[in-house]
C-alpha cells in the first residue's frame, strides 16, 4: 500500500487444519432469504494440500420499497504446506443486481438539506437496474533458504465490470425535497494487476534482534466508462413520482484513465530486552505514473511522480500488559479520481505525499484489550465545484483522538466499540474563504458500541445490542450545508445449542429498532444517503 491512514487488506478464508462443513440460512425483511457454505478440507499424507469453499447467494425484497436484490459470491482457497515450501491460490467470483436501485443524494448551491425521508422510500425510478461483477485471483508463495531466510513472492489480477440504467445522482432543489436527475445509462470497468516479489530475514547482532524485509512492488489498472443521458425527471425524496422508462441506448466504453504504481521498501524491525523495546526503520521509493485520455483515445494529461519516504516505528513495554507506542509514516499516493456524478468523471489526478503521526497506549490483559491514540494525518482534499467538475484544490489536516475497546469486562459480558475526536481543518484551498473551514465528510465525533451478556437463565443464550452515533458533517468546503448528528440503536440475540449433536447457532437482530431517519454520511465527492430503515434479520447456522 502506497498511502497512509490505513488500509483495509481482505484476506480469503484459509483451509482449516480441522474438516468443516457449515452452513449458515438467513432472512432479511422484507423477504430476502439466503443460504451460505463453508466447506474446508485438508489431503495428502501429511496433510499438506488444503481447499477451502465458501459460496453464497441471495435474493428477495430489501427492506428499501419496491428494490430487489440478488448476490452471488463464490470464493475457493487452495494451499499447499511443505516443510519449507508454502503455496496459496485464490480466486474469487461476485455478481450483484438490483432492481430499483438506489442512488445518493447531492444538494443544490444556497439549499438547506432537508430532513431525510424514511429509510424505506425509495426516491429511484422502479424501472432502474445496476449489475455488478468482481473477479480476481492470487497465486502467492514462500520458501524458507534457511531457517532465518524466506523469500515470498505473489502475483494476481481482478476485473470489476458495472452497468446500470438508473437515476444517476440525483439533485435536491429546495428543502421540500423535490429533486432533478438525468437518468442514464452506464458502464463502468476496471482492470487491476499486481505483483510483488521480497525476502524476509532474522538475524542478531549482540543483543539486538533484527527482522528485515526487502521487497518489490508493482500495481496497474485501467479504467473505462461510458454513459448515455435520458431525458431530465423531477421527483421529490418524500413522495416518488414514477415516470415511463425512457428509451436509452447502451453506451460505447471508452479507456479513460490508467496508472502503475511501483516501488521498492525496506524494513528493519530492531528488539532488545526480550521485545520489550522495538524500533522499526523503513524507506521506501515509489512510482506512479497517471495517463487521462480523451475520446479519441489521445492521452490528454499524464503524471509521473516518485518520491522516497520513511517509516519509523517505536514501541515500548514497560509492563507486561501495557505498549507505548508511536509512528510516523509518509507516503506517495495515487491521485483521487473523479467520481461518477462528475461531468470529468474517471480523471484521475496528480500523485500526492501525505504524512502521517500516531502515539498511543495500549493495554492488554487476557480476553481484554483496550488502546488511546493521538493521531494527525495531510493529504489532499478534492470537490465538485458548481460546474460539476472534480478538482483537487485544498489540502486537508486531520487531527484526532481515539479510544479503542475491546473484550470481556466481566464474566459473561463483552464490549466492542470506540469513539473519535476530530479536528479536521482545510489548511490550503484555492478558493480563500474556505481556507480554516472543515473538510466535506469529517464529523468531530464518532462514536459506536457493541454489547453482549450471557444470560445466566438459559446456557448459550446472549443479548446483543448497539449503537452508533455520529455528528454533523459538512458536504461542501464552504461549510455551508450540513448533515444533522444521529444515532441509531441495534438489539438482538443469539442460541448456541446442539441439535442430533450437530452445533447450531440462532441468531436475530433488529437494526435501527426505533426506525429512525437521519442522512447516514457523505462521500468526499459530497454525495449523501438516507440511513437504513428499520431490518429484522433472521440466521440458523448448523456445522455438519
Amino acid at each position: 500500500n502506497s498511502g497512509v491512514g490505513g488500509v483495509i487488506n481482505i484476506v480469503p478464508k484459509r483451509p482449516l487444519d480441522e474438516d468443516l462443513t457449515r452452513f449458515t440460512g438467513s432472512y432479511a425483511s422484507d423477504s430476502h432469504v439466503g443460504g451460505h457454505l463453508d466447506v474446508s478440507r485438508r489431503f495428502g499424507s501429511e496433510n499438506q494440500f488444503g481447499v477451502r469453499f465458501n459460496g453464497s447467494l441471495q435474493g428477495g425484497d430489501t427492506a428499501i420499497d419496491d428494490q430487489e436484490r440478488e448476490l452471488g459470491i463464490g470464493a475457493i482457497a487452495l494451499d499447499y504446506r511443505g516443510e519449507r515450501l508454502r503455496l496459496n491460490l485464490d480466486f474469487i467470483s461476485q455478481k450483484e443486481s438490483f432492481d430499483g436501485a438506489s442512488r445518493p443524494f447531492t444538494v443544490a448551491p444556497g439549499v438547506e438539506i432537508p430532513s431525510a425521508p424514511n429509510g424505506r422510500t425509495n426516491a429511484s425510478q422502479k424501472w432502474g437496474w445496476s449489475d455488478t461483477k468482481e473477479q480476481s485471483a492470487l497465486l502467492g508463495g514462500e520458501y524458507d533458504l534457511t531457517d532465518a531466510v524466506t523469500v515470498f513472492a505473489h502475483a494476481g489480477g481482478g476485473r470489476s465490470d458495472v452497468k446500470r440504467m438508473s437515476d444517476q445522482v440525483p439533485r435536491i432543489l429546495n428543502n421540500a425535497g423535490d429533486i432533478s436527475n438525468t437518468p442514464g445509462y452506464y458502464k463502468f470497468n476496471v482492470d487491476r494487476s499486481t505483483a510483488d516479489v521480497g525476502v524476509r530475514g532474522v538475524f542478531d547482532t549482540g543483543p539486538v534482534s533484527h527482522t528485515t524485509t526487502l521487497m518489490a512492488t508493482t500495481y496497474q489498472d485501467e479504467l473505462s466508462r461510458g454513459i448515455n443521458n435520458g431525458p431530465e425527471v423531477r421527483s421529490n425524496i418524500y413522495h416518488p413520482v414514477d415516470v415511463p422508462k425512457p428509451a436509452i441506448n447502451a453506451p460505447k466504453v471508452l479507456r479513460v484513465s490508467e496508472s502503475q504504481l511501483s516501488g521498492f521498501a525496506l524494513t528493519d524491525t530492531l528488539s532488545v530486552l526480550d521485545d520489550r523495546l522495538q524500533l522499526t526503520l523503513g524507506l521506501r521509493r515509489q512510482n506512479i505514473e497517471s495517463r487521462n485520455y480523451n475520446a479519441s483515445g489521445s492521452v490528454s494529461s499524464r503524471y509521473d511522480d516518485s518520491a522516497t519516504t520513511p517509516l519509523v516505528g517505536v514501541v515500548v513495554k514497560p509492563w507486561e500488559d501495557v505498549s507505548l507506542y508511536y509512528n510516523y509514516v509518509e507516503g506517495l499516493s495515487k491521485g483521487d479520481v473523479a467520481p461518477g456524478n462528475a461531468s470529468n468523471a474517471g480523471e484521475t489526478f496528480a500523485p500526492y505525499e501525505s504524512k502521517q503521526h500516531e502515539i498511543g497506549v495500549k493495554y492488554e490483559h487476557g480476553t481484554f484489550m483496550t488502546t488511546l491514540a493521538l493521531f494527525q494525518i495531510e493529504k489532499p482534499s478534492g470537490e465538485i465545484g458548481a460546474n460539476s467538475v472534480f478538482s483537487v484544490q485544498a489540502e486537508q489536516r486531520n487531527r484526532g483522538l481515539e479510544l479503542s475497546v475491546f473484550g470481556e469486562v466481566a464474566p459473561g459480558t463483552r464490549l466492542m466499540g470506540g469513539v473519535t475526536l476530530l479536528d479536521g481543518e482545510l489548511t490550503d484551498s484555492a478558493t480563500a474563504a474556505n481556507r480554516g473551514n472543515k473538510p466535506v465528510g469529517v464529523p468531530d465525533v464518532q462514536a459506536n458500541l457493541w454489547a453482549e451478556w450471557d444470560t445466566p437463565w438459559v446456557e448459550g443464550f446472549t443479548l446483543t445490542s448497539g449503537a452508533i452515533y455520529t455528528s454533523s458533517q459538512y458536504v461542501n468546503q464552504a461549510n455551508t450545508q450540513e448533515l444533522d448528528a444521529w444515532t441509531r440503536f441495534d438489539a438482538g440475540a443469539r442460541y448456541a445449542t446442539k441439535i442430533e449433536g450437530r452445533p447450531t447457532t440462532f441468531r436475530a437482530t433488529v437494526q435501527n429498532v426505533f426506525d429512525r431517519e437521519y442522512w447516514s454520511g457523505v462521500a468526499s465527492y459530497g454525495a449523501f444517503s438516507p440511513g437504513s430503515p428499520r431490518t429484522l434479520q433472521l440466521s440458523a447456522t448448523v456445522d455438519f
